[in-house]
């Protein structure tokens, strides 16, 4: 017999030229949340979206103010008390894109070609989270309901590393409480190898400063007799790593959950050829812990990257100096059960321990994220495993991601529900780079699986 979600899956194929126009309409607002220019653009984006909401039938819909960039917030919640409700967590926001960076074309005009949608914020996360809120509206406007409750919970800063938003739900636990929540932020390899996250790895980003003489000094005049900053920070920073390429910093990996043969076996399905990985990174071998294959290294493993340097002269032409001082941004991706603090410290220790005795270093912590580490076991992840194969027309595979999404781990530890990262985006789709892009496809199949998924829900 018919369900609810076969009128509904019928709704969405039936208007994906509207749904496609409308987000075109966001992706033309450029909401920077890092630069200041374009707070008003952020408020454009956010008022796009309480209105879209609202004209879909939600109810206490509104812009929520945070110390920062504000939240929408929607809810329908018309299922009844005996269903369960799903929380929808997006954000509107978008990192800087300028035509200097390498774009073809106007990242905030967007334009379709070959079946794709390029503009700044199209899979990231604009094209994704319109995902369930067109599964929502596909229910609304064929049934008059959906199958279970939704609030929908859409940020503005998560590009920014969402400063805000801990404070935000602290405050507004009660509003938002739900039995599980849905995130739609990630990526697969194939658009025929649909993939559930349920790890994601943590941060902690630190800067470190290295200061020697009072001032630049005359390398002819001083060289010699001077340990340079700069020297003396390489230095530092090639004592991080072990001869086999894994991490010296003592203790780094005590709290590192191991994978399982099961998990191990689940991630060889999506694991990267070499050539392959050559050709979409530009390098000429690959580098890390040979214990380990590649899709696990970027994935499952924690890491230890340095982001940028800086020291001395770098402008044209020579300046023979030896530089004052010398300065690093380091960060590392951290898995399951591994603490941002404790490593932010065990890092500290060893850089401070190795530092020469000739020059000062001062350590410093910019931002931390905790991991996130869930069940592949669970109800709500097994109800998603059964929504790709109906909605996608393919079983997805349980693996694990390699980025950071700070509200991931903060949701599941505050609200104390399961987190289902449904990502509907492709590894090449080029988020926070030039040309980004959405697939169409990508887009319309998202939508029949979340309209599935919240048929599966309502079943539990």
């Amino acid at each position: 017999m018919p369900t609810l979600s076969d009128a509904a899956r019928e709704y969405a194929r039936a208007h994906n030229d509207q749904f496609v126009n409308e987000l075109c309409e966001m992706l033309r607002i450029p909401s920077l949340s890092g630069d200041p220019a374009h707070k008003g653009d952020i408020q454009r984006m956010a008022e796009w979206l309480e209105q879209h909401l609202r004209a879909l039938g939600l109810q206490n819909v509104a812009i929520m103010p945070t110390a920062g960039h504000p939240v929408v917030y929607g809810e329908w919640l018309g299922a009844g008390a005996d269903k369960p409700t799903v929380l929808v967590y997006g954000h509107y926001d978008v990192v800087p894109a300028l035509m200097e960076d390498g774009w073809n074309t106007n990242p905030f005009e967007p334009t379709i070609k070959d079946g794709r949608i390029f503009a700044r914020g199209a899979t990231d996360d604009k094209g994704q989270l319109f995902i369930h809120v067109k599964a929502l509206e596909s229910y609304l406007k064929t049934n008059g309901s959906a199958p279970v409750n939704v609030k929908v919970f859409l940020e503005g800063e998560e590009e920014i590393s969402s400063p805000n938003l801990v404070p935000f739900i602290k405050e507004h636990l009660d509003l938002l409480r739900a039995e599980v929540c849905i995130i739609s932020d990630t990526s697969m390899r194939a658009i025929d190898e649909p993939a559930i996250l349920h790890s994601l790895r943590g941060m902690t980003y630190l800067e470190i400063h290295v200061d020697g003489p009072k001032e630049d000094l005359h390398s002819g005049l001083w060289g010699g007799a001077v340990h340079n900053p700069a020297l003396a920070l390489v230095e530092i920073l090639g004592k991080l790593y072990n001869a086999d390429n894994t991490i010296a910093v003592p203790g780094f990996y005590d709290d590192v959950v191991p994978l399982t043969d099961e998990e191990r076996a689940m991630i060889a399905k999506t694991d990267l050829a070499p050539e392959q990985f050559k050709q979409s990174t530009g390098i000429s071998e690959i580098w890390g812990d040979l214990e380990y294959l590649i899709r696990e290294r970027i994935s499952a493993r924690p890491t230890l990257d340095i982001n940028g340097l800086w020291s001395g002269w770098a402008g044209p032409g020579p300046k023979t100096i030896i530089p004052a001082k010398a300065g690093a941004k380091v960060s590392s991706r951290l898995v399951g059960n591994q603490d941002p603090h404790k490593i932010f410290e065990q890092i500290k220790t060893l850089i401070e321990s190795i530092t020469p005795s000739t020059v000062q270093v001062n350590v410093e912590l910019l931002t931390t994220g905790n991991p996130a580490l869930f069940p592949i076991d669970s109800p709500a992840m097994q109800a998603a495993s059964r929504a790709y194969e109906k909605g996608w027309g393919v079983k997805p595979i349980f693996t694990r991601g390699g980025g950071s999404i700070p509200v991931v781990a903060e949701i599941a530890k505050m609200m104390n529900i399961p987190v289902v990262l449904m990502g509907f985006g492709l590894d090449d789709d080029g988020l926070h780079s030039p040309n980004e892009k959405y697939s169409i496809e990508m887009f319309q199949r998202g939508i029949q699986t979340a309209i599935v998924y919240l048929e599966e829900l309502a079943n539990l």
